[in-house]
């Protein structure tokens, strides 16, 4: 016998609120995951500011069943626009 599954109801908070990133740097213990998104600027030829603008610790099972979403999403994209490429390691699109 299935156990029946519990309905999922998604609500915002008062707090939520939509940004954008174009860094996301992350840091790991034995316990969580944490992941900080930022926003890059290159002001300068020799100076890249990042304003980190939220932080968000996740447990590593969450952690790894972000990484499978990421990947099932990313496949899916590149199948229907064409593979996304990276800019070189000094380029914009900062990731630590």
């Amino acid at each position: 016998m299935n156990p029946t599954q519990p309905r999922i109801v998604l609500e915002k908070s008062s707090e939520y609120r939509d940004d954008y990133a174009n860094s996301v740097q992350i840091r790991v213990n034995l316990w969580d995951f944490f992941i900080m998104f930022g926003k890059l600027n290159q002001t300068s030829a020799d100076t890249v500011n990042i304003e980190n603008f939220q932080g968000v610790y996740v447990s590593p099972q969450q952690a790894k069943a972000l990484l499978g979403l990421l990947q099932q999403n990313v496949s899916q994209y590149e199948a229907a626009f064409g593979e996304i490429r990276l800019e070189p390691k000094n380029g914009a699109g900062f990731i630590q």
